[in-house]
């Protein structure tokens, strides 16, 4: 007996003995690995951790990963994540704590920092791999492999950076020949990022306040509000430590892009929307989205292999196609691994998930492994699937001032921006005093272009805020380098049930599209005479404007001297001239847009089925893009008024929101119109709720007591019919700005609820990743066994000399 557990025991230490040699050949070799991930409380977050960490198992990326999470005091309360994978806790600074700036992306750079000073980790590695949480790994990351050397970091190539070539570097580093233009993934030695990290999070700091170059022509920036600091804290901050990359854009793609002919990424870039014939994802769609914690709940499933292998005869371009399923199934697999290391009861049996236990997923996804010769002039393309799903690129305006009451708006007409499926950006363009803006909380409501205010004229003295909007839109044209080919103007008061897209409509140069603003009689009477070369052309449009990028260079000038001229000609102010009901010369800036255009001869497609006031009885079959809530409308004893919450703050009082409309299911009434009238008028009310309970539960409001709670999860079972078949309709342009997703995501945290996802595994390694630990556990564990197999020896010698005496003393009493 004591043989055979001498023997067991001499097995165990012989094994801990080769671990031991094999950790210290490692560092011996210089090559102790670790990756790191930065993410901040919510659940946006967390099912990004789930998949990266997933894909990261399934890759088999050596050594440990920790992820670094940022979160104020106040947000851990209530966050229940923290069992996330083997997780770092540094200190929030999205609201920095010296400015007060709000600017969520520079929790990268400082928690690094904070993980190279508190974490024992950092001591005993010798390559860091750092990775962003919004990708799927496909194979190992070995810095070695790339070709990563000391000095010499690997990075993939962001050449939209264009401020490493102009006076941005010139500023901001002594050094600007050395600026790299790099980001995505980074691998480099542990020496080189503790010089680096310092300097990467002072340099964030220093172009984040860098005010008068946020604009796009200078940074590259589409939003020209500083939000890509913390890319350009980076480049310089290498730069001024003498850093001098391998720029590999090989290593990274983002799905819907086709790789090079023989070459496999080892990195799949969900950041930008990717879709596969009918079937699209993207991320921002699921800001709100608590799926890690809904038991079985996965992502729309992607086509199967075999659908995908009719739809495309280019066998690269097909190639590119099965990277972007893999991605998807990928983050669908480590959600559904992650559901059933939590509790969650077995899921029914569906095509989807046996596809996903089934070996040829296996095979599909096995880890790939980097063999990818230098190649010069390499060219990385997006994949349209036919030139006839080409379509130009878009951005969406809208203006708005420093007030709690365009906030409100801001928060519903942002939250059905998402939910619509509009392809392109958004920008509010914010007309504010210097005063108000030092005083102002929303910052971080929208993508914002800051524009000077003119609600008092500065020539005339006249009050008018109506003029904001042109001279918003002039402001944005002249100060913002855009690649979007039309432009959707829309008003602060809408709600977006669709697409806006001019292809679904017809725009092009030349020829705007709009809707009907019947009551603009001024087109037909002296009005237009007055004020216009060319009243004949005189559109009475308003509302939804989609206009050619060209046409609206021309126009956006002539816009506000139209409606500053209106707005001077007070002979001209009567109602039975102007049909402004209040005849105070109100609507000038909407007479000043129909002329402007009318002396350039743009002619509108003039369309009623894109919006709708709610409480108007709706055009038969119409399917509304927008609803717009600039007048009361009601149902039954409950009615809505914008103008009734002029002076209320919805915003930033928690869990503030508008009385609630009648249910849907109460509206019994046999006339058709006004049922279909109601519905939508309830449609736009509980969408407006429905944005604020987000906005709310986004900035951390405490949680609700149960009766309130149940009345939110009333808010949240908000009609999905007017999505209008957002799948089907949805634009086949996914070319969004590479950091538009961070725009509206890092400043909007969920914090829903959070259990262990599984990963018991990294946490297992996480607690003997240093050297040290693995020698004080080796030793440790020696020096015990050795006293047990002592004293199980000399305890067999006892019994044997006990037994001898015995047998002894039997044979004397014979």
């Amino acid at each position: 007996m004591a043989g055979a557990i001498a023997g067991a025991v001499a097995a165990t230490l012989l094994l801990l003995l080769l671990a031991l040699a094999s950790a210290g050949a490692a560092a011996g070799d210089g090559r102790r690995l670790h990756t790191l991930f930065s993410v901040e409380c919510g659940d946006y977050f967390d099912w990004q951790a789930v998949g990266l960490l997933h894909s990261l198992r399934k890759a088999g990326q050596p050594g440990g990963v920790t992820r670094l999470l940022s979160c104020a005091p106040d947000q851990l309360s209530s966050y229940r994540g923290l069992r996330i994978g083997h997780t770092l806790q540094v200190p929030s600074y999205s609201r920095h704590p010296r400015t007060g700036d709000w600017y969520p992306a520079i929790n990268k750079p400082a928690g690094v920092v904070h993980w190279l000073e508190h974490s024992p980790e950092a001591d005993n590695v010798d390559w860091v791999v750092i990775l962003d949480a919004d990708q799927i790994v496909r194979g190992p990351i070995i810095p070695w492999e790339l070709g990563a050397e000391k000095g010499k970091p690997v990075a993939d190539y962001y050449g939209y950076l264009k401020g490493c070539d102009n006076i941005l570097a010139q500023l901001h580093t002594a050094h600007p020949e050395f600026c790299d233009k790099v980001g995505g993934i980074l691998v480099m030695h542990i020496d080189d990022l503790r010089a680096l990290a310092p300097l990467w999070l002072s340099k964030t700091e220093e172009v984040r306040q860098d005010k008068s170059h946020w604009s796009t022509n200078i940074t590259g920036d589409i939003y020209g509000m500083g939000w890509i600091s913390e890319m350009y804290g980076y480049s310089f901050g290498a730069a001024e430590v003498g850093l001098r990359h391998k720029i590999n854009d090989d290593i990274m793609i983002y799905p819907g892009y086709t790789p090079r002919i023989g070459i496999e990424p080892l990195i799949l870039h969900y950041g930008l929307p990717f879709k596969v014939g009918n079937w699209s994802f993207s991320k921002l769609e699921h800001h709100e989205d608590g799926i890690v914690y809904d038991c079985n709940r996965l992502f729309p499933p992607p086509p199967f292999p075999r659908e995908v292998e009719a739809m495309e005869p280019d066998q690269n371009v097909k190639r590119g196609l099965y990277l972007s399923i893999e991605c998807m199934n990928t983050l669908n697999e480590g959600l559904l691994l992650h559901h059933t290391s939590v509790g969650c009861p077995k899921p029914q049996w569906s095509k989807y998930l046996s596809f996903l236990k089934s070996k040829r997923f296996s095979e599909l996804t096995k880890p790939k492994y980097w063999s990818s010769p230098k190649v010069e002039n390499k060219v990385t393309v997006q994949h349209v699937a036919s030139p006839k799903s080409t379509h130009p690129k878009i951005h969406t305006l809208f203006s708005t001032e420093c007030s709690s009451y365009f906030d409100w708006q801001t928060v519903g007409l942002m939250q059905s921006f998402r939910l619509s499926g509009q392809p392109g950006n958004i920008t509010r363009l914010l007309s504010c005093t210097d005063e108000e803006v030092k005083n102002y909380k929303g910052h971080d409501l929208a993508p914002t272009h800051y524009v000077p205010s003119m609600n008092r004229n500065p020539l005339t003295g006249d009050w008018y805020p109506a003029i904001n909007k042109p001279a918003a839109v002039l402001h944005w044209i002249n100060h913002v380098q855009t690649d979007a080919e039309f432009i959707v103007i829309l008003d602060a008061d809408m709600i977006m049930r669709g697409p806006i897209t001019p292809w679904e409509y017809g725009a092009k140069r030349g020829h705007p599209v709009s809707t009907p603003y019947e009551y603009l009689i001024g087109c037909d009477n002296i009005l237009a005479k007055i004020h216009t070369r060319n009243p004949s052309a005189c559109d009475k449009v308003g509302g939804v404007i989609i206009m050619h990028i060209d046409d609206l260079r021309r126009f956006a000038m002539l816009w506000l001297h139209k409606s500053e001229e209106v707005r001077a000609d007070k002979e001209h102010y009567a109602t039975n001239i102007t049909g402004d009901v209040y005849a105070s010369g109100w609507i000038s800036e909407m007479y000043g847009y129909s002329f402007a255009a009318a002396e350039l001869n743009l002619r509108h497609i003039i369309k009623s089925d894109i919006l709708i006031y709610p409480g108007y009885v709706p055009l038969p079959g119409a399917k509304y893009k927008v609803f717009h809530y600039g007048l009361r409308f009601g149902v039954g004893d409950w009615s809505f008024d914008k103008a009734d919450w002029r002076n209320t703050d919805m915003v930033n009082k928690c869990w503030a929101k508008f009385p609630e409309p009648p249910d849907p299911s109460s509206i019994t009434k046999d006339d058709k119109n006004a049922r279909e009238r109601d519905l939508l008028s309830i449609e736009c009310g509980r969408a407006l709720n429905k944005a604020l309970y987000l906005h709310h539960k986004r900035r951390y409001c405490p949680r609700l007591s149960t009766t309130t709670g149940n009345i939110s999860k009333k808010i949240e079972e908000v009609s999905t019919t007017n999505k209008l078949e957002r799948v089907t309709q949805r634009s086949s342009t996914t070319i969004i700005g590479r950091n538009s997703e961070t725009m509206d995501v890092t400043a909007q945290q969920a914090v829903e609820r959070a259990t262990d996802t599984g990963s018991r595994a990294h946490r297992s390694r996480g607690l003997a990743r240093s050297s040290k630990m693995w020698i004080i556990a080796v030793w440790a564990i020696s020096v015990l066994v050795f006293l047990l197999v002592i004293s199980m020896f000399f305890s067999d010698r006892r019994r044997s000399v006990s037994r001898s005496r015995a047998s002894r003393s039997q044979k004397a009493h014979i």
